[in-house]
Order: C-alpha cells, then sequence, then structure tokens
C-alpha cells in the first residue's frame, strides 16, 4: 500500500488570517475556503499543502509537531517572516543552535533553518 503526506492540519482561531500568513511565508496560494475549512498549496495537485480548521480555544503549550524551513538566506527570511506577523521565540534552544525559533499570530512554534542541500544536510 502506498500512501504519501497529503496535508498538514492546524487548529486556529482565526482560519483566513492564520492561512494566509502562512500562505505569504511560503509564497503559495489560497486554494479552497469556506466557514470550515481554508486550504494553502504551492498549487491545487501540488502535495502536500496545508488546511487550517476552526477551534474554540487557543494555543497553550509547545508543539509537538512543527514545521523546519530552509531558505536561501536564513537572516533576510527570518526578517521577512517577522515582518509577515512572527514572532521570535525561546523554547529552550539556547545561543548556539543553527535554527531560529519563530512563533506565528497563533503562536504556533516553527524554525527557520540555515540553508540545507538534502533531508540529512
Amino acid at each position: 500500500m502506498a500512501v504519501s503526506l497529503y496535508q498538514i492540519a492546524v487548529d486556529a482561531l482565526d482560519v483566513p488570517g492564520l492561512a494566509r500568513f502562512w500562505a505569504r511565508v511560503l509564497d503559495w496560494k489560497v486554494l479552497y475556503e469556506d466557514d470550515q475549512e481554508t486550504v494553502i498549496g504551492a498549487d491545487v495537485a501540488a502535495l502536500p499543502g496545508m488546511v487550517f480548521v476552526p477551534v474554540a480555544d487557543g494555543k497553550a503549550v509547545k508543539n509537538r509537531l512543527h514545521l523546519d524551513l530552509a531558505p536561501d538566506d536564513q537572516a533576510a527570511e527570518v526578517e521577512r517572516i517577522i515582518g509577515l506577523g512572527a514572532r521570535r521565540v525561546d523554547v529552550g534552544q539556547g545561543d548556539d543552535v543553527t535554527w531560529v525559533v519563530l512563533a506565528d499570530p497563533e503562536g504556533n512554534e516553527f524554525c527557520v533553518l540555515r540553508p540545507k542541500k538534502s533531508l540529512t544536510d
């Protein structure tokens, strides 16, 4: 049996707002939107995508799963994403790491890595 990663589901208080934040971060498009979900992706046929669904309660603890972004220029990308509404956060990563931890507008942590060439780089 074959399986592939279809989409990443994200709970959100402000579904359209958080979806648009991530669409800008990833240079993706809003592909579908209704009262129950907003789907973003590079293209309707490009997997995986992200789906944002409404919840009544805000985030309370550190994420157990997070996204890692690998830009060409880490410093420039961190500043661009902060300009879109992210903020730096400390999750105990220390000062000597090669990644920067940010949180999206609803507090979901993610990392901006140094440039990467492969999954094991």
